[in-house]
């Protein structure tokens, strides 16, 4: 955990006092300079990176310097489109297709922790693996948007191309 977080420019004294919504937190914000736009769609600045469902973040995103992005806890129902990265929680897995569905037609980064939401068709899961937040990047979902990665964040993830 600590090498990823270092790699993404996140300084942590303690690794182990870092809860898991803590590490997905900074991991959520910080993918956004790991991410290389469409040529013609530059993002606004700041990004708005929105949750939808309940958040599981609590207050840790709130103590995150947000000189670069803000967030939006709870877009409108279905109103992506002030958002640039959609995290899905787990309480949304019941409704991950719908959420999925809506995505397709904006260009946005989805990210979220729900178990294979790779694989589903979602652009980047945050697994957490042993103590440690992973990374599972779905190259192929991400392309169809535009969206291509930073190498560096390659060779850190798993790279699924489907």
């Amino acid at each position: 955990m600590l090498g990823l977080g270092t790699c993404l420019g996140v300084q942590l004294v303690q690794a182990q006092s870092v809860s898991e919504y803590g590490m997905k937190a900074i991991l959520f914000y910080r993918l956004s300079q790991f991410v290389y736009w469409p040529a013609d769609n530059k993002p606004p600045t700041p990004l708005t990176l929105c949750i939808v469902g309940k958040n599981p973040f609590g207050n840790a995103l709130g103590q995150i310097e947000q000189s670069t992005a803000t967030f939006e806890t709870r877009p409108p129902p279905g109103d992506l489109s002030n958002c640039q990265f959609l995290f899905i929680p787990r309480s949304e897995a019941e409704n991950l297709g719908t959420w999925l569905t809506r995505a397709e037609s904006r260009r946005l980064v989805t990210v979220s922790d729900i178990p294979g939401f790779a694989q589903l068709g979602g652009m980047i899961e945050l697994p957490l693996e042993g103590e440690r937040v992973g990374i599972i990047i779905n190259r192929s979902s991400a392309r169809k948007s535009g969206f291509e990665f930073n190498a560096q964040l390659l060779r850190l993830a798993r790279v699924i191309d489907r």
